[in-house]
């Protein structure tokens, strides 16, 4: 967007108010109830997740936790 915008002298059109539709602050955060746990992995799978969270440019402890949830949440519904 190098272009400079050019405004005119010309009329300005009649304006109108618009209502407020986005959701206060303390709305977008969508919190969950998180645990913190200490977790032995193999080497080989930390450096897998680490490899690919760079390639995607994400946290690779993101990534794990994202496993985890996928599949807690894909065994509990065929479990029902």
């Amino acid at each position: 967007m190098k272009r400079k915008i050019k405004y005119s002298e010309g009329p300005v059109r009649k304006l109108r108010v618009v209502s407020d539709f986005l959701p206060p602050p303390d709305q977008l955060v969508l919190k969950e109830d998180n645990l913190k746990v200490t977790i032995s992995l193999k080497k080989s799978s930390i450096d897998f997740f680490k490899e690919q969270a760079k390639k995607h440019k994400t946290s690779y402890q993101k990534m794990i936790r994202e496993v985890v949830d996928w599949y807690a949440s894909h065994y509990n519904k065929t479990a029902s």
